[in-house]
């Protein structure tokens, strides 16, 4: 493709280099300059902690063709230096912008032949988008999933660097999945995504809202701009508003955000447990799964699923609206429902022979938790204990720490106290932090910042119909330290302390 055709759509200031009508043949676009090879386009832009401009000559050096810069110095001096290549200038701050449309000139726009879903919130993005993902499946329809623990690309399973890439990175993939047969895609869509424009140019055909509870605040600064960034989704800033939004009606913000989709235009699907139109009747929950009656505007089926607990009631809701909305009816809504057996690091089961549960969970903010403990205080009632272990993460919001203290306390009958991802901060001044919380509580604790020693002392605490949750990187397998990054996976964690704990008892 031409210099000039990648650049259609793309807000410049000028453009410059030999040939400018027709300029250089681009035979990729990339906005890292480790990833650059001859005869590729790079999208140089200020980003959060570094500014790509640096890193110009060095993608030149290794063969890129063209250059499109958000400094009007930088495009001069390029210019100037290397007159052999194509520069065009965009306006300082519209790098992202100019990302999306270049990379969907470039990938021949496969947004526009996908139907597309974003499922948006605080908690249950993941499960949500992986059950509307098997639903969607059940029926025959290839699909492209894009999440927190892995991407989906008609049928193939792809690591998932961020929960939603950048545009560049998203029209890629997005590319693989048409030219494999996909005709949908399941996103789930970050507040940072949405505030740093990773989604621009993208219309959704229904859009989904889980939550809004106090997280990223380190980011956003305030739970106005957190929930600003949010109804971006469903209010048509990225360019329309979706057909048809999904959302929560038991949470004071989707209340709000209904009638800011409403009044765009959307096509309103409610759902809730005290009300909304689509509606879980009481429901049979064990560890192993759940039955209840799912209430719909199209009828009332029974509903089976291997999830459980209340908060997946919610996420089965959310993504049984937005499959109706796709067309599936509600018997297949059932049976798509139905073939999802876990998502992992959600709700995910340790099993080494004990005979205790031990549950390995993502639940890393304080609603999250609180989510958590209910739901095992159900399963073991008056006849077990409810053993929490968590931590909070660094270079994170501080302000939820405590809070999340609290809510570890107030749900357990013991707390074990422990690092998740310091990453530059000092484990034992974040611990600090959520102390005072948990201190509330009265409930009894235990201090480990070693996360694989406080695993340890979780499972050996635990007796015969007790629950033990691991609570906060769920999926994840690495521990980002201030020393580095190490390879840690909390269920394996587990498994082992679990075999050591057994094996001491008998």
């Amino acid at each position: 493709m031409r210099f000039e055709e990648l650049l259609s759509g793309a807000e410049t200031v000028r453009k410059a280099g030999p040939n400018a009508e027709d300029g250089p043949v681009i035979r990729g676009v990339e906005y890292d300059s480790r990833r650059v090879r001859p005869g590729m386009l790079f999208l140089a832009m200020q980003g959060e902690t570094t500014d790509g401009n640096r890193y110009i000559s060095k993608a030149i050096d290794q063969g890129a063709t063209a250059v499109v810069t958000d400094s009007a110095a930088v495009f001069v001096e390029t210019a100037g230096r290397f007159g052999e290549i194509g520069v065009a200038e965009i306006p300082a701050g519209g790098g992202r912008r100019a990302m999306a449309a270049i990379a969907a000139n470039f990938f021949r726009h496969p947004e526009k032949q996908l139907a597309l879903t974003g499922v948006t919130g605080t908690n249950g993005k993941t499960t949500t988008a992986f059950l509307l993902d098997a639903m969607l499946n059940s029926v025959g329809r290839k699909t492209v999933l894009v999440g927190t623990i892995e991407n989906h690309v008609a049928g193939t399973v792809r690591p998932a660097p961020h929960t939603t890439p950048e545009s560049r990175d998203l029209l890629a993939l997005m590319r693989k999945g048409v030219d494999a047969g996909a005709t949908e895609a399941v996103m789930e869509v970050s507040s940072h995504a949405l505030a740093q424009g990773r989604v621009y140019g993208l219309l959704y055909d229904v859009a989904i809202f889980t939550n809004l509870t106090q997280d990223h605040l380190d980011y956003h600064g305030t739970m106005e701009n957190y929930f600003a960034a949010k109804r971006a989704l469903f209010d048509g800033e990225l360019g329309a508003p979706p057909r048809v939004a999904i959302i929560n009606m038991d949470d004071a913000y989707g209340v709000k955000l209904a009638a800011i989709a409403r009044q765009a235009g959307a096509q309103l699907y409610s759902y809730g447990l005290a009300g909304g139109e689509f509606r879980a009747e009481p429901a049979q929950m064990s560890a192993s799964g759940m039955t209840f009656r799912l209430v719909a505007p199209q009828g009332d089926v029974e509903l089976r699923t291997r999830l459980t607990g209340r908060v997946n009631l919610y996420n089965l809701l959310a993504a049984s609206g937005a499959a109706v909305a796709r067309g599936l009816s509600l018997e297949q809504v059932v049976a798509g429902a139905g073939s999802l057996a876990c998502v992992p690091g959600r709700f995910q089961t340790v099993d080494a022979g004990q005979p205790f549960t031990v549950v390995v969970d993502y639940a890393h903010t304080d609603d999250a938790l609180r989510n958590l403990t209910t739901l095992a205080r159900e399963f073991v009632g008056s006849n077990g204990r409810v053993i929490t272990l968590f931590g909070c993460g660094g270079d994170r919001d501080r302000a939820k720490r405590p809070r999340m203290g609290r809510a570890a306390g107030e749900g357990s009958d013991f707390v074990v106290l422990t690092s998740d991802n310091p990453r530059s901060e000092d484990p034992e001044a974040i611990i600090a932090d959520a102390l005072p919380g948990l201190l509330a509580t009265g409930t009894k604790f235990v201090v480990e910042p070693d996360r694989a020693r406080a695993i340890h002392l979780a499972v050996e605490a635990a007796h015969p119909a007790d629950i033990v949750l691991i609570a906060g990187k769920g999926h994840e397998k690495e521990q980002i330290l201030r020393s580095g990054t190490i390879p840690f996976d909390d269920a394996e964690v587990a498994a082992e302390a679990i075999r050591d704990v057994v094996g001491a008892r008998t």
